[in-house]
């Protein structure tokens, strides 16, 4: 089992999440569309030869984004990853993986 944690604008919270849920993330025993969510603030710099969704090339963005959580199982991580990838607005979107130990 995996833990994804990935950073998202308000824009495309419930697009992202829909994706990960159709490609099999966020299933916990009998139950599916799991995940855990917090507001917060992400920043960034476009750097010249990039083609940023939000912000300007060369200046420093704030911006108001969600921090999503969910868990996949071993099988379907690197489709929910794709999924993610593809329905995220961002061209760099900012992901984390975890592997979870069975206690």
């Amino acid at each position: 089992m995996f833990k994804l944690c990935y950073f998202v604008p308000e824009s495309h919270l419930d697009i992202t999440k829909q994706a990960l849920f159709d490609a099999g993330a966020g299933k916990i025993g009998d139950y599916d569309s799991c995940a855990w969510q917090c507001k917060g603030q992400g920043q960034f710099r476009p750097l010249e030869g990039s083609d940023p969704f939000l912000g300007q090339k060369g200046e420093l963005e704030v911006v108001n984004e969600f921090k999503v959580e969910l868990v996949c199982s071993e099988e379907k991580v690197q489709g929910a990853i794709e999924a993610l990838k593809q329905a995220h607005p961002y061209e760099e979107p900012a992901y984390e993986v975890f592997r979870l130990e069975a206690f």
